[in-house]
């Protein structure tokens, strides 16, 4: 699930009065009827017997509320526990454009405490324009899945130049496709209002909410825009207050700057991979690679590619064994291990839903110049990635149409946030995570774990983080101020 995020790397104003919380609220409360879930509800996981799914119909438009209406997947994890239950718990893997209908299974098979899960019901959902909800499309072709939303590693301003001609073409795509109408109202403030209406449909007073990553953002503008409605809210692996804008992308490359010392020693402890006795060694290696692949792709590996998929594969320490296989195939032109590269062939909507996302949320710069001179000051500030994730992209050239402005997160609200963060996350790096601490002033309590990778909760092995979060989903005490958790040896 983490490895879409990288891999599918991927004008009016309305009145004030269009954003308040009570635009989202159905005048009736819906009556979820739950039923057997469809099959392979999550792309990962097969879903377990308990998860029950069923659908709720919203606006497109909550400017237009008796409007055309949309159909959301829901899904839920009851707990086995009725006389501890306190509410429900929304879920979001994060994305944008992942699939969350099986996510309440996928966290109970990844070790969620007993605890939690008989605390809360545990729902999942597909977000808008995703998988079963309403699924949004840019007729990519297979060549445009294969490339992914990752640019072309630019080394020149001509590299730019040219890259723009094929986000130009995809952002055409999605403005012609069929399902084009959607296109101003796949935002990340709308999936919030839905999620208030799943809350509303559902008969809880107020929501818990565990999303990670673009669900961490997603959790925010929902914590935003109905303050009064948000019980116990956890972000973990943030972005900035932004969300996915131009900033969050440039921001990757810093990421990949953050983890990869990380897998440099993980390598030269390691020389059976030939790769390096040194740090210094492999992160040499990296650069070579990427030449060599510059000059001429190994097996479908390019520079381009082979970038992405060690940055991606980063996202966890297991997967770094397959990083330091993969370059040693490469390095030595032998065969490349399983799934490398994965397969694109079933990402079109995953993809779409992200450009709907991404490049309705906020505005790009528009002009190929501004990112010529991004990516020079990336390039060199952030070498291993700078020069793709300042690249241009189809938000460039994105329809201009907006209905609303971005929510601008604050610190207006109860103090019911907590944030977890790795110290070393290449997808949401710790400076992103910081300006979003920051913004929300006294609403948050931040816990940083000494450790890398993407994603705490309940993934990672810092038993200090796990534990503040658990004990916050249980029994709402979070620590007085932001807390640093110390690395843990590995189990």
């Amino acid at each position: 699930m983490r490895r879409v995020l990288s891999l599918a790397l991927a004008t009016t104003a309305v009145a004030a009065a269009t954003a308040v919380p009570g635009v989202s609220v159905a005048a009736t409360p819906d009556t979820v009827r739950w039923g057997p879930c469809p099959q392979k509800a999550d792309s990962e996981k097969a879903t377990l017997p308990r998860l029950e799914c069923s659908t709720l119909e919203v606006p497109l438009d909550y400017r237009d509320p008796d409007g055309r209406q949309i159909e959301i997947a829901i899904s839920r994890l009851a707990s086995k526990e009725p006389s501890q239950r306190r509410g429900v718990l929304l879920t979001n893997p994060g994305g944008p454009g992942v699939t969350g209908l099986g996510y309440p299974a996928v966290l109970a098979a990844s070790g969620l405490p007993r605890k939690v899960l008989d605390s809360y019901d545990l729902i999942g959902f597909d977000p808008r324009g995703v998988g079963r909800s309403a699924p949004v499309t840019c007729d990519l072709t297979p060549a445009q899945r294969n490339r992914g939303n990752l640019p072309p590693y630019a080394h020149t301003a001509a590299d730019v130049a040219h890259a723009a001609g094929n986000a130009r073409t995809i952002a055409k795509q999605c403005a012609a496709s069929q399902t084009a109408s959607m296109l101003p109202h796949t935002t990340t403030a709308n999936t919030a209002r839905d999620m208030d209406r799943i809350r509303e449909a559902l008969g809880e007073p107020k929501l818990s909410y565990l999303g990670g990553s673009y669900g961490s953002y997603l959790g925010a503008v929902y914590t935003t825009l109905f303050p009064g409605r948000s019980d116990r809210i956890v972000l973990d692996s943030n972005l900035g207050p932004g969300g996915y804008d131009v900033t969050a992308m440039r921001l990757l490359a810093r990421g990949m700057e953050d983890r990869f010392p990380d897998f440099a020693a993980f390598a030269a402890a390691r020389p059976e991979y030939g790769l390096g006795t040194t740090p210094e060694q492999v992160t040499a290696k990296f650069f070579e690679l990427a030449k060599r692949l510059e000059a001429k792709p190994v097996r479908g590996i390019d520079a381009t590619l082979f970038r992405g998929l060690t940055f991606d594969r980063l996202y966890s320490d297991a997967s770094m064994p397959l990083v330091a296989e993969m370059w040693q195939a490469l390095d030595r032109d032998r065969p490349l291990p399983p799934d490398t590269p994965p397969s694109m062939e079933a990402m079109e909507n995953s993809m779409a839903a992200r450009f709907y996302v991404i490049c309705g949320d906020s505005r790009w710069p528009r002009t190929i110049r501004e990112y010529q001179r991004d990516v020079a000051v990336d390039r060199l500030r952030y070498p291993m990635m700078g020069g793709s994730a300042a690249s241009i992209g189809p938000c460039a050239f994105w329809p201009a149409e907006r209905v609303e402005p971005p929510v601008r997160i604050g610190d207006r609200g109860p103090s019911n946030v907590l944030m977890v963060q790795n110290e070393r996350d290449p997808g949401t790096p710790l400076a992103g995570a910081r300006e979003l601490r920051r913004a929300f002033g006294k609403r948050a309590t931040m816990v940083t774990a000494d450790q890398g990778g993407h994603g705490v909760y309940p993934y990672g092995g810092n038993t200090c983080a796990n534990d503040t979060v658990t004990a916050f989903l249980t029994t709402g005490q979070r620590p007085s101020r932001d807390l640093a958790c110390a690395a843990e040896p590995s189990k």
